[in-house]
Protein backbone atom coordinates (compact mmCIF):
# COMPACT_ATOMS: atom_id res chain seq x y z
CA UNK A 1 0.00 0.00 0.00
CA UNK A 2 1.40 3.50 -0.76
CA UNK A 3 1.75 5.88 2.19
CA UNK A 4 -0.94 8.79 2.59
CA UNK A 5 1.16 11.97 2.12
CA UNK A 6 -0.99 15.17 3.46
CA UNK A 7 0.00 18.85 2.90
CA UNK A 8 -1.95 20.80 5.38
CA UNK A 9 -1.45 24.47 3.74
CA UNK A 10 -0.46 23.09 0.21
CA UNK A 11 -1.58 26.19 -1.32
CA UNK A 12 0.80 28.23 0.87
CA UNK A 13 4.68 29.04 -1.35
CA UNK A 14 6.00 26.39 0.34
CA UNK A 15 3.17 23.99 -0.06
CA UNK A 16 2.72 24.54 -3.68
CA UNK A 17 6.58 24.05 -4.33
CA UNK A 18 6.42 20.58 -2.22
CA UNK A 19 3.07 19.76 -3.99
CA UNK A 20 4.95 20.34 -7.35
CA UNK A 21 8.32 18.12 -5.92
CA UNK A 22 5.61 14.91 -5.45
CA UNK A 23 3.46 15.18 -8.66
CA UNK A 24 5.06 13.32 -10.74
CA UNK A 25 5.54 10.45 -8.07
CA UNK A 26 3.77 6.91 -7.82
CA UNK A 27 5.05 5.95 -5.18
CA UNK A 28 2.95 8.21 -2.78
CA UNK A 29 -0.99 8.85 -2.36
CA UNK A 30 -1.54 12.49 -2.00
CA UNK A 31 -4.27 12.95 0.26
CA UNK A 32 -5.52 16.97 -0.77
CA UNK A 33 -8.47 19.43 0.14
CA UNK A 34 -9.53 22.00 -2.28
CA UNK A 35 -8.76 25.28 -1.81
CA UNK A 36 -12.16 26.47 -1.11
CA UNK A 37 -12.70 24.09 1.97
CA UNK A 38 -8.34 24.91 3.24
CA UNK A 39 -10.18 26.36 6.49
CA UNK A 40 -12.74 23.22 6.83
CA UNK A 41 -11.25 22.07 10.69
CA UNK A 42 -13.52 18.91 10.21
CA UNK A 43 -12.09 17.85 6.51
CA UNK A 44 -8.43 19.09 8.10
CA UNK A 45 -8.93 16.91 11.13
CA UNK A 46 -10.05 13.70 8.82
CA UNK A 47 -7.25 14.03 6.53
CA UNK A 48 -4.47 14.56 9.44
CA UNK A 49 -5.44 11.35 10.83
CA UNK A 50 -5.57 9.35 7.88
CA UNK A 51 -1.89 10.49 6.61
CA UNK A 52 0.71 8.60 7.33
CA UNK A 53 3.06 11.71 6.88
CA UNK A 54 1.11 14.99 7.50
CA UNK A 55 3.61 18.11 5.89
CA UNK A 56 2.25 20.91 7.88
CA UNK A 57 2.81 24.52 5.77
CA UNK A 58 1.21 26.32 8.19
CA UNK A 59 1.72 29.67 9.99
CA UNK A 60 3.46 29.01 13.51
CA UNK A 61 -0.68 29.22 15.89
CA UNK A 62 -2.13 26.88 13.07
CA UNK A 63 0.35 24.42 13.22
CA UNK A 64 0.42 24.07 16.77
CA UNK A 65 -3.33 24.02 16.52
CA UNK A 66 -2.57 20.48 13.74
CA UNK A 67 -0.53 19.09 16.05
CA UNK A 68 -3.38 19.53 18.90
CA UNK A 69 -5.94 18.08 16.46
CA UNK A 70 -3.25 14.81 16.33
CA UNK A 71 -3.04 14.59 20.03
CA UNK A 72 -3.23 10.69 20.92
CA UNK A 73 -2.95 9.75 17.59
CA UNK A 74 0.66 8.66 17.06
CA UNK A 75 -0.26 6.40 13.58
CA UNK A 76 0.60 9.95 11.88
CA UNK A 77 4.25 11.41 11.85
CA UNK A 78 4.53 15.12 11.36
CA UNK A 79 7.11 17.20 9.27
CA UNK A 80 6.55 20.76 10.66
CA UNK A 81 8.00 23.73 8.05
CA UNK A 82 6.73 26.56 10.55
CA UNK A 83 8.70 27.68 13.32
CA UNK A 84 6.97 26.57 16.21
CA UNK A 85 9.09 23.54 17.05
CA UNK A 86 12.34 24.14 15.36
CA UNK A 87 13.79 23.92 19.11
CA UNK A 88 11.55 22.42 20.92
CA UNK A 89 13.18 19.06 22.73
CA UNK A 90 10.46 16.84 21.45
CA UNK A 91 11.08 17.51 17.93
CA UNK A 92 13.86 16.47 15.76
CA UNK A 93 15.86 19.16 13.61
CA UNK A 94 15.08 18.10 10.32
CA UNK A 95 18.76 19.03 9.02
CA UNK A 96 20.09 15.51 8.04
CA UNK A 97 23.73 16.38 7.35
CA UNK A 98 23.73 18.39 10.46
CA UNK A 99 25.97 15.61 12.36
CA UNK A 100 26.79 12.43 11.37
CA UNK A 101 23.41 10.83 13.50
CA UNK A 102 20.85 13.34 12.29
CA UNK A 103 20.03 11.31 9.29
CA UNK A 104 19.27 8.08 11.74
CA UNK A 105 16.99 10.20 14.33
CA UNK A 106 15.11 11.65 11.36
CA UNK A 107 14.26 8.03 9.84
CA UNK A 108 13.01 6.81 13.37
CA UNK A 109 11.20 10.37 14.44
CA UNK A 110 7.72 10.73 14.88
CA UNK A 111 7.91 14.72 14.80
CA UNK A 112 10.34 16.96 12.54
CA UNK A 113 10.56 20.18 12.69
CA UNK A 114 11.95 21.24 8.73
CA UNK A 115 14.81 23.90 9.33
CA UNK A 116 14.66 27.57 8.34
CA UNK A 117 16.31 28.58 4.57
CA UNK A 118 18.41 31.57 6.73
CA UNK A 119 19.01 28.91 9.68
CA UNK A 120 20.06 26.37 7.05
CA UNK A 121 23.17 28.55 6.00
CA UNK A 122 24.06 29.61 9.30
CA UNK A 123 24.29 26.60 11.21
CA UNK A 124 25.69 24.80 8.44
CA UNK A 125 28.81 26.90 9.31
CA UNK A 126 28.82 27.34 12.91
CA UNK A 127 28.11 24.05 13.97
CA UNK A 128 30.54 22.11 12.46
CA UNK A 129 33.27 24.78 13.48
CA UNK A 130 31.96 24.43 17.14
CA UNK A 131 31.77 20.89 17.34
CA UNK A 132 35.20 20.93 16.33
CA UNK A 133 36.42 23.15 19.17
CA UNK A 134 37.42 26.09 16.44
CA UNK A 135 34.77 28.48 16.95
CA UNK A 136 34.34 29.44 20.71
CA UNK A 137 30.15 28.74 21.27
CA UNK A 138 30.40 31.94 23.04
CA UNK A 139 31.98 33.51 19.96
CA UNK A 140 30.13 37.07 18.84
CA UNK A 141 28.88 35.69 15.90
CA UNK A 142 26.85 38.22 13.46
CA UNK A 143 24.93 36.56 10.06
CA UNK A 144 24.24 38.96 6.53
CA UNK A 145 22.41 36.73 4.30
CA UNK A 146 19.94 38.04 1.09
CA UNK A 147 16.62 35.79 0.14
CA UNK A 148 15.16 35.60 -3.18
CA UNK A 149 11.60 37.35 -1.98
CA UNK A 150 9.27 33.83 -2.35
CA UNK A 151 10.51 33.47 1.22
CA UNK A 152 7.84 35.93 2.13
CA UNK A 153 5.42 33.39 1.08
CA UNK A 154 2.40 34.86 -1.04
CA UNK A 155 2.54 38.52 0.42
CA UNK A 156 5.55 39.41 -0.44
CA UNK A 157 5.55 38.19 -3.78
CA UNK A 158 2.35 40.03 -4.32
CA UNK A 159 4.19 43.50 -3.22
CA UNK A 160 7.35 42.41 -5.52
CA UNK A 161 5.85 41.34 -8.49
CA UNK A 162 2.17 43.11 -8.75
CA UNK A 163 3.15 47.11 -9.33
CA UNK A 164 -0.87 47.65 -8.80
CA UNK A 165 -0.43 46.45 -5.37
CA UNK A 166 -1.32 48.91 -2.48
CA UNK A 167 1.81 47.74 -0.89
CA UNK A 168 4.18 47.00 -4.06
CA UNK A 169 8.09 47.52 -3.00
CA UNK A 170 9.94 48.99 -5.74
CA UNK A 171 13.26 48.53 -4.03
CA UNK A 172 15.65 46.67 -5.94
CA UNK A 173 16.71 45.24 -2.35
CA UNK A 174 15.91 46.24 1.22
CA UNK A 175 17.27 44.98 4.51
CA UNK A 176 14.78 44.35 7.13
CA UNK A 177 14.43 42.60 10.86
CA UNK A 178 15.84 45.56 11.72
CA UNK A 179 15.14 45.55 15.91
CA UNK A 180 17.62 42.27 15.69
CA UNK A 181 14.31 40.19 16.97
CA UNK A 182 13.97 37.68 14.14
CA UNK A 183 12.44 34.57 14.81
CA UNK A 184 15.29 32.61 13.21
CA UNK A 185 17.63 33.82 15.87
CA UNK A 186 16.42 31.03 18.53
CA UNK A 187 17.18 28.28 15.71
CA UNK A 188 20.46 29.27 14.13
CA UNK A 189 21.95 29.71 18.24
CA UNK A 190 20.40 25.90 19.25
CA UNK A 191 21.46 24.01 16.68
CA UNK A 192 24.31 26.48 16.12
CA UNK A 193 25.85 25.26 19.05
CA UNK A 194 26.36 28.88 20.11
CA UNK A 195 25.93 30.06 23.79
CA UNK A 196 25.27 33.67 22.75
CA UNK A 197 22.50 34.91 20.75
CA UNK A 198 24.11 35.81 17.16
CA UNK A 199 23.24 39.24 15.64
CA UNK A 200 21.32 38.72 12.75
CA UNK A 201 20.56 40.70 9.39
CA UNK A 202 18.88 39.62 6.77
CA UNK A 203 17.89 41.45 3.49
CA UNK A 204 16.01 40.21 0.46
CA UNK A 205 16.86 41.05 -3.11
CA UNK A 206 14.63 41.32 -6.40
CA UNK A 207 15.37 37.89 -7.72
CA UNK A 208 12.75 35.28 -6.79
CA UNK A 209 14.72 32.19 -5.21
CA UNK A 210 18.16 31.90 -3.83
CA UNK A 211 20.16 32.74 -1.09
CA UNK A 212 23.77 33.96 0.39
CA UNK A 213 24.33 33.51 4.48
CA UNK A 214 27.69 34.67 5.28
CA UNK A 215 29.35 34.38 8.89
CA UNK A 216 32.79 36.64 9.01
CA UNK A 217 35.20 35.87 11.31
CA UNK A 218 38.41 37.02 12.57
CA UNK A 219 40.79 34.01 13.35
CA UNK A 220 42.67 35.29 16.02
CA UNK A 221 39.46 35.22 18.14
CA UNK A 222 39.13 31.44 17.19
CA UNK A 223 40.60 28.74 19.27
CA UNK A 224 44.41 28.18 18.27
CA UNK A 225 44.35 30.71 15.57
CA UNK A 226 43.40 28.41 12.76
CA UNK A 227 44.14 29.90 8.73
CA UNK A 228 41.72 29.01 6.03
CA UNK A 229 42.91 25.86 5.69
CA UNK A 230 41.96 24.45 8.93
CA UNK A 231 38.03 25.75 8.78
CA UNK A 232 37.75 24.24 5.42
CA UNK A 233 39.32 20.89 6.69
CA UNK A 234 37.00 20.81 9.56
CA UNK A 235 33.99 22.18 7.52
CA UNK A 236 34.98 19.47 4.74
CA UNK A 237 35.76 16.61 7.31
CA UNK A 238 31.69 17.07 8.87
CA UNK A 239 30.45 16.65 5.79
CA UNK A 240 32.08 14.29 4.00
CA UNK A 241 30.14 10.94 3.00
CA UNK A 242 26.79 12.96 2.01
CA UNK A 243 25.99 14.66 -1.79
CA UNK A 244 24.03 17.46 -1.00
CA UNK A 245 26.19 20.00 1.06
CA UNK A 246 29.24 20.51 -0.89
CA UNK A 247 32.18 22.43 0.30
CA UNK A 248 33.94 24.16 -2.36
CA UNK A 249 38.01 23.69 -2.32
CA UNK A 250 40.14 26.39 -1.27
CA UNK A 251 41.51 26.82 -4.91
CA UNK A 252 38.24 27.11 -6.70
CA UNK A 253 36.66 29.85 -3.71
CA UNK A 254 40.25 31.76 -4.04
CA UNK A 255 39.13 32.25 -8.16
CA UNK A 256 35.48 33.64 -7.14
CA UNK A 257 35.15 37.08 -8.28
CA UNK A 258 31.58 37.41 -6.93
CA UNK A 259 28.83 34.76 -5.92
CA UNK A 260 25.43 34.97 -6.95
CA UNK A 261 22.96 33.99 -4.77
CA UNK A 262 20.73 32.63 -7.83
CA UNK A 263 23.37 30.15 -8.89
CA UNK A 264 21.66 26.94 -6.86
CA UNK A 265 18.05 27.98 -7.62
CA UNK A 266 15.42 25.13 -8.41
CA UNK A 267 17.90 23.07 -6.53
CA UNK A 268 18.20 21.55 -3.03
CA UNK A 269 21.48 21.20 -3.29
CA UNK A 270 23.92 23.70 -0.82
CA UNK A 271 27.83 24.58 -1.47
CA UNK A 272 29.71 26.15 1.53
CA UNK A 273 32.87 28.44 1.32
CA UNK A 274 35.38 29.66 3.18
CA UNK A 275 36.92 32.81 1.61
CA UNK A 276 39.67 35.34 2.86
CA UNK A 277 43.39 36.03 2.31
CA UNK A 278 45.91 33.84 3.67
CA UNK A 279 47.75 35.71 6.71
CA UNK A 280 45.15 38.37 7.00
CA UNK A 281 43.52 37.49 10.13
CA UNK A 282 39.71 36.90 8.79
CA UNK A 283 37.58 34.77 6.92
CA UNK A 284 34.24 35.03 5.69
CA UNK A 285 31.88 31.68 5.70
CA UNK A 286 29.39 31.43 3.06
CA UNK A 287 26.55 29.46 2.44
CA UNK A 288 25.27 28.97 -1.19
CA UNK A 289 21.29 27.91 -1.20
CA UNK A 290 18.20 27.80 -2.67
CA UNK A 291 15.70 29.55 0.07
CA UNK A 292 12.80 27.29 -1.77
CA UNK A 293 14.92 23.99 -2.45
CA UNK A 294 17.13 23.10 1.08
CA UNK A 295 15.86 25.88 2.90
CA UNK A 296 12.38 24.84 2.92
CA UNK A 297 10.12 22.66 0.26
CA UNK A 298 12.96 20.39 -0.71
CA UNK A 299 14.45 19.84 2.76
CA UNK A 300 10.37 18.72 3.11
CA UNK A 301 10.70 16.45 0.48
CA UNK A 302 14.24 14.98 1.72
CA UNK A 303 12.96 14.61 5.36
CA UNK A 304 9.64 12.84 4.32
CA UNK A 305 11.50 10.19 2.30
CA UNK A 306 14.13 9.70 5.33
CA UNK A 307 10.70 8.84 7.30
CA UNK A 308 9.48 6.27 4.94
CA UNK A 309 13.04 4.54 4.39
CA UNK A 310 13.81 5.85 0.78
CA UNK A 311 17.19 6.77 0.28
CA UNK A 312 18.40 9.94 -0.05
Amino acid sequence: MKPKIFIDGEHGTTGLQIRSRLAARDDLAILSIPEAERRNRDMRASMLSEADIAILCLPDDASREAVAMLEGKNSTRIIDTSTAHRVHPDWTYGFAEMEAAQRERIERARLVANPGCYPTGAISLTRPLVAAGILPADYPVTINAVSGYTGGGKQMIAQMEDPANPDHIDSPYFVYGLPLTHKHVAEMKTHGLLDRKPIFSPSVGRFPQGMIVQVPVFLGDLNGSPTLADLHNALEKHYAGQSIVEVVPLAESAKIARLDPTELADTDRMKLYVFGTEGQGQANLVALLDNLGKGASGAAVQNMDLMLGRAH
